[in-house]
C-alpha cells in the first residue's frame, strides 16, 4: 500500500510539472509574433540573430511567464494556508476578502504617487497590498470571534471583498483622467507589463515565503487533526496561527500587487490537488499546490493572452470560469460529507 501511494505521488508531482512546463514553453512561443521553440531556445541562449525576436522573449514573453508561474503557485499556497487556518475548504484569499483589501490599499498609493508624479516601486506596491491584506485578515478574525458558523464567515469575507471593491471604483473614479486607463487595466487582473526587475522581487518573495510555509509542514499536519492535538504536541499556538496569517496574506499581496486581483485560483488548485493526490498532508500538498498553481495560472493566462487575440481578457475571468466549478463542487462535496456523519 505504501508501495502504491509513493507511485501515485510521483506520477502526480511528474504530471503537474510537465504540465507547467509545457504550458510554460507555449507561453514562450504563442503570440502575436510567429516565433518557433528553436527561435526562443536561440534568444534564451543569446545566440539568435533575430534581435527583434530575441527582444520579444526575453523582455517581453519570458517575464511574463515566470510571474505567471511564481504569483500562480504563490496564490494556491495562500489558498491551502488559510484553508488550514479555518478548516474549511473554500476560503480563499479573494473569496476571504483579502485580495479586495490588498487591491484597495495599492489603488490608493498607486493614485497619490500619480498625483504628485512619482513611479511606485515594487517594494512600495507590495508594502501597500500587504497592509490592505492584513486589515481585511484582521476584520476576518474579529468576525470569526464572533460568528461561529463558517458558511456565515465566508459571506463576511464576500462582504468585506465588496465593500473594498466598492471603494476602490469610487477612489479610480475621482482619479485624474491620465490615471484612470492604468489603475483600470491593473484592476482587472493581468500579468502583462512585468518585467525582469518585478520578477526578481516576486521570486524573492515568494520562493521565500513558501520555503517558509513548507517548513510549518509538521506543525500544520498537527493543527489539521484539532487544536488539542497540537498544543500536544508542543505546537504553539499563537505563534504558528501568526505565521499562517503573515505568509498567507505576504503571497496574496505580492500577487494583488503586481498582477491585480486574481481570483478563485487560492480555492480550487489546493482542492484539485488533494483530490489528485489522495491526501491533505501539508508536507506533499504545498509542493503540489504550488506546481498546480503554476500550471493552472500559466493556462489560463495563454487563454487570457489568444483568445481574441490580439485583445486581451482579464485573467480573473478565464480562472473564474474554471475555477467557479471547483468551488461550487468543493461545498457540495463538503455538504454531502456532513450529511453523511
Amino acid at each position: 500500500m505504501t508501495g502504491k501511494r509513493i507511485m501515485r505521488r510521483t506520477v502526480c508531482f511528474v504530471l503537474l510539472a510537465a504540465i507547467a512546463v509545457v504550458f510554460f514553453v507555449m507561453e514562450l512561443v504563442s503570440g502575436s509574433a510567429d516565433i518557433s521553440v528553436k527561435d526562443v531556445f536561440s534568444a534564451l541562449t543569446g545566440s539568435s540573430t533575430d534581435g527583434t525576436a530575441g527582444t520579444i522573449v526575453r523582455s517581453i514573453r519570458l517575464p511574463r511567464a515566470i510571474a505567471a508561474a511564481l504569483l500562480g503557485g504563490g496564490l494556491s499556497v495562500s489558498g491551502f494556508l488559510l484553508q488550514s487556518f479555518f478548516n474549511n475548504p473554500i476560503a480563499g484569499p479573494y473569496v476571504l476578502g483579502i485580495s479586495s483589501g490588498a487591491k484597495l490599499t495599492v489603488a490608493l498609493a498607486m493614485m497619490l504617487t500619480m498625483q504628485n508624479g512619482i513611479l511606485l516601486s515594487s517594494a512600495g506596491m507590495v508594502g501597500a497590498a500587504f497592509a490592505g491584506s492584513l486589515l481585511s485578515m484582521g476584520a476576518i478574525l474579529l468576525l470569526s470571534g464572533k460568528v461561529k458558523n463558517m458558511a456565515q464567515l465566508i459571506i463576511a469575507g464576500v462582504m468585506i471583498g465588496y465593500i473594498c471593491s466598492a471603494v476602490t471604483e469610487l477612489a479610480v473614479t475621482f482619479a485624474d483622467d491620465a490615471n484612470i486607463v492604468n489603475l483600470h487595466n491593473w484592476s482587472m487582473g493581468s500579468f502583462s507589463g512585468i518585467d525582469m526587475e518585478n520578477v526578481r522581487v516576486i521570486a524573492v518573495i515568494v520562493i521565500a515565503a513558501v520555503a517558509a510555509a513548507f517548513m510549518l509542514s509538521k506543525p500544520m499536519s498537527a493543527y489539521q487533526l484539532g487544536e488539542n492535538y497540537a498544543k500536544n504536541m508542543g505546537v504553539n499556538l499563537r505563534l504558528f496561527r501568526l505565521a499562517l496569517i503573515l505568509l498567507s496574506s505576504i503571497l496574496s499581496a505580492c500577487v494583488t500587487a503586481f498582477a491585480g486581483p486574481v481570483s478563485f485560483v487560492g480555492i480550487a488548485v489546493p482542492h484539485l490537488v488533494k483530490n489528485l493526490f489522495g491526501t491533505a498532508k501539508p508536507i506533499v500538498v504545498i509542493p503540489a499546490a504550488f506546481i498546480g498553481g503554476a500550471g493552472f495560472c500559466l493556462v489560463c493566462d495563454l487563454i487570457a493572452r489568444m483568445l481574441f487575440a490580439p485583445a486581451e481578457i482579464s485573467i480573473s475571468t478565464v480562472t473564474a470560469v474554471f475555477g467557479a466549478p471547483v468551488v461550487i463542487a468543493a461545498m457540495l462535496s463538503r455538504r454531502e460529507q456532513k450529511g453523511s456523519v
